[in-house]
C-alpha cells in the first residue's frame, strides 16, 4: 500500500519543536480519519518545510513573515 504525504509549509521559526511534533501527531489522525482508512496513519508521512523569510508569493508579491501576518490578520477580522 502506499503512502500518504503531507507537506506543511511554514515561514522560518513558526512551529518550535512542540509545535511540530502536535502538527505530525495531528496530521496522522486527520489523514486516514479523511480516507476512511486507519491502516493509513503508519504509512502517513509528513514534511514540514520552512520558507525563508521573502520566500511567500502572495498575489504576485514576494512576502516576509510581518506581511503574512497582517495579511492574516486582516483576513480573520473580516476586512
Amino acid at each position: 500500500d502506499l503512502p500518504a504525504q503531507v507537506q506543511v509549509l511554514t515561514p522560518v521559526g513558526v512551529l518550535d519543536r512542540d509545535k511540530q511534533l502536535g502538527v505530525v501527531r495531528e496530521l496522522t489522525d486527520i489523514v486516514p480519519a479523511a480516507a476512511g482508512d486507519p491502516t493509513l496513519a503508519e504509512r502517513t508521512w509528513e514534511l514540514i518545510t520552512e520558507s525563508p523569510e521573502g520566500g511567500w508569493g502572495i498575489n504576485g508579491d514576494a512576502n516576509t513573515g510581518a506581511d503574512i501576518t497582517a495579511l492574516a490578520r486582516r483576513e480573520l477580522a473580516g476586512k
